[in-house]
């Protein structure tokens, strides 16, 4: 089988990341859908494999956490007994995103269902890349209660926002997300400033998501077909945000201002980590 050049990697990954489709992509590149589709699953799996082994013993203060919606295959409401045995976790997918207020790094994701368990799963990640106290935000849904004591105990200083939504009788009904009327915080443990309690941040990064990736993006038909295609294209994106995006705000990237690396990566120094012995030091 012959191997895409790094040039034409560099270019297949770049469109991805930019926010383009598989197919757009194909046609930009003139690289065949699956053959983006292996290449994705590669850089993917190495992204995620680097972002594990690097993002340890985060110096953090603030931490907002939040869960983002797509779906794998079709919608939850659409999912039929024959394609639930073809594919068996089509339906919603939900990822779990935490980022850091002020160096705007994301520290950990997952994708799965919007449950406890995933919850757990993800705070207890999350608790294990700190090396510090810290002041964490999430929004009001009951599972965080459980899953944040189950990761911190009471070494934490925690608060929900609850938000308060309602429909907006002059709103288009089909489209328009709920009208937000107001909200309120509530301490769960320790003592939370109330002047950072907040999900601001966490609620912009959703939207980063939703805009660059094309499988997030909504009424599309470029979502996902399969769930480890989803995982891939998320921990590409993270891998691109954290080392290679610089934020606006900061000048430089959230990987840079977390002291976790010293330049600005390229979307080649990306795709170089899927060969070892091309890789650059960090």
């Amino acid at each position: 089988m012959n191997r895409l050049t790094t040039d034409k990697r560099v270019a297949v990954i770049s469109a991805l990341v930019e926010g383009c489709s598989v197919r757009s992509t194909s046609r930009l590149t003139g690289v065949a859908k699956g053959t983006i589709l292996r290449l994705l699953a590669d850089v993917g799996r190495a992204c995620a494999a680097y972002q594990d082994a690097a993002i340890r013993n985060v110096s953090a203060h603030r931490v907002q956490i939040d869960e983002i919606w797509s779906f794998v295959g079709c919608k939850q409401k659409n999912v039929t007994p024959k394609i639930a045995a073809e594919t068996p976790r089509a339906g919603d997918v939900w990822t779990f995103v935490a980022i850091e207020a002020q160096s705007k790094l994301v520290l950990s994701w997952l994708v799965g269902r919007r449950d406890a368990g995933c919850a757990t799963e993800f705070l207890q990640n999350v608790a294990g890349r700190l090396s510090n106290r810290i002041q964490l935000t999430t929004d009001g849904h009951k599972m965080y209660l459980s899953a944040v004591e189950d990761a911190f105990g009471g070494d934490i200083d925690y608060a929900m926002l609850q938000k308060l939504y309602g429909s907006d009788p002059a709103g288009e009904k089909r489209y328009s997300p709920a009208q937000c009327f107001g909200c309120f915080s509530e301490t769960i443990v320790g003592a939370p400033d109330p002047k950072h309690v907040s999900t601001s941040y966490i609620e912009r990064q959703n939207l980063t998501m939703r805009m660059n990736m094309r499988r997030f993006t909504r009424l599309t038909n470029a979502f996902s077909k399969k769930i480890e295609n989803h995982a891939h294209a998320v921990a590409l994106f993270y891998m691109h945000y954290n080392f290679c995006r610089i934020h606006q705000t900061l000048r430089v990237t959230p990987a840079m201002e977390a002291g976790l690396t010293t330049h600005v990566w390229s979307i080649r120094d990306i795709v170089e980590l899927t060969d070892p012995a091309l890789l650059k030091a960090a």
